[in-house]
């Protein structure tokens, strides 16, 4: 059995006794003898993730019996001690967020901590507004820089956890470095990754398993361009586009979404979010850039087909399709910027300046302006907030594109 799958399964149950989110850390040193009060479960090495799940229910429900609590609180191990064969295997430290379950594990504190049980309500009260994201843990693919770098800052600042998944891992340790020194507490962990490799991605989410325990939201962000025409563009860089678009998503998707459907196995009602950034340009056509729309369009099948298989483990799939980032650098870098090219390309017709192109793009936007990352967010959290949708592509374009 997976040390990973075995931290998701255990964080799974938290998240069902408690129904908020927890972090599960994970512990190789120290781990014999087990510390006082810890949970304690003999797992054997062939044992399926079904069977595994059920064993862990039935070890709380007897540490329980040793530990009573008033009839409307729930009492909660802070340590699950795994033993194969009677030898520790690893330690599990468990809390409601990351940088109380650190000192834990370091200072190996197991007692144990008291909620309150809580009923589900039929009325959206003003505190689960205003707590979207907070304390959940999610991962942002292509998160070191522009727009996701956007989005893993708003996460942040609504109270996620974030990993800031990139293929430049410099860039992703230096965001995190600058976000967990302004917010004072460990919010952002950057971790390394090629979106079209599979092991590369694998790696990705096993230490996203180790370090957190598991998932909440998973944001494919990562993307590239290149435009060319279709008579003219080499298949090199048309593969290019979509192995990172299209199939990027894909494998992104499979590994995710295995680590997910773990822990819904004891999290049987909590939802979690797979969101694709997609592009108004997967609703749409594009001159003379068919391999992006192309792999947009796709990915949006992709998002409507993994939906109807994934709800089955509470996991829903969407996309947010965004406008032109008109303020970004992939349109106002002043020397490799869109709006250079299409100027210097003549792209626009009677346009002089680089002024001229803009103001032609923000007149094709009913609301004549960009769409920007604050938008964008708002359209994620959108998704995450409403539990009773899934498969759907979200327009984020100012009214450029509507929904028929």
């Amino acid at each position: 059995m997976n040390k990973m799958n075995l931290a998701a399964l255990v964080r799974g149950l938290f998240l069902d006794l408690t129904k908020k989110p927890h972090f599960v850390i994970t512990d190789y040193a120290n781990k014999e003898p087990a510390p006082n009060g810890a949970m304690c479960i003999e797992i054997t090495s062939e044992q399926s993730e079904e069977s595994s799940a059920l064993m862990i229910r039935k070890a709380y429900e007897n540490w329980k019996k040793t530990n009573p609590a008033a009839e409307d609180k729930i009492i909660l191990p802070s340590c699950v001690a795994i033993t194969l064969k009677n030898k520790f295997e690893v330690l599990f430290w468990i809390g409601d967020n990351y940088d109380s379950v650190q000192k834990k594990c370091i200072a190996k504190d197991a007692s144990t901590f008291i909620v309150t049980s809580s009923e589900a309500n039929t009325t959206i009260t003003q505190e689960e507004r205003s707590n979207i994201v907070k304390n959940k843990i999610a991962l942002v693919t292509g998160g070191a820089q522009g727009i996701g770098e956007d989005i893993v800052r708003n996460l942040v600042s609504a109270g996620a956890f974030v990993f800031i998944a990139d293929l430049n891992i410099s860039g992703a340790k230096n965001l995190a470095d600058k976000i967990n020194a302004s917010e004072n507490r460990t919010a952002a962990f950057a971790v390394e990754v090629n979106v079209s490799s599979e092991e590369s991605v694998e790696a990705m989410i096993n230490t996203t398993a180790e370090i957190t325990g598991g998932l909440d939201i998973f944001i494919s962000n990562a993307g590239v361009l290149k435009a060319g025409s279709v008579l003219e563009q080499e298949l090199s860089d048309f593969k290019f586009v979509t192995d990172i678009n299209f199939t990027g998503f894909f494998i992104v998707s499979k590994f995710a979404g295995r680590l997910l459907r773990t822990q819904h196995l004891t999290a049987p009602n909590w939802k979690t979010d797979i969101i694709q950034v997609n592009s108004k340009s997967g609703l749409e056509g594009s001159n003379k850039n068919g391999a992006y729309a192309g792999g947009k369009f796709g990915g949006i099948g992709l998002v409507a087909s993994f939906a109807m298989e994934l709800i089955e483990y509470g996991i829903k799939v969407n996309a947010v399709c965004p406008g032109n980032f008109l303020d970004g650098p992939l349109w106002s870098d002043p020397d490799k910027g869109l709006f250079v090219q299409y100027l210097t390309a003549g792209k626009v017709p009677g346009a002089k300046t680089i002024a001229d192109v803009r103001a032609s793009y923000e007149s094709r936007v009913p609301m004549k302006r960009g769409c920007t990352g604050k938008d964008l967010v708002r359209a994620i959290f959108y998704i995450i907030e409403q539990e009773y949708e899934t498969g759907q592509a979200i327009p984020v374009t100012g009214g450029q594109i509507m929904l028929h």
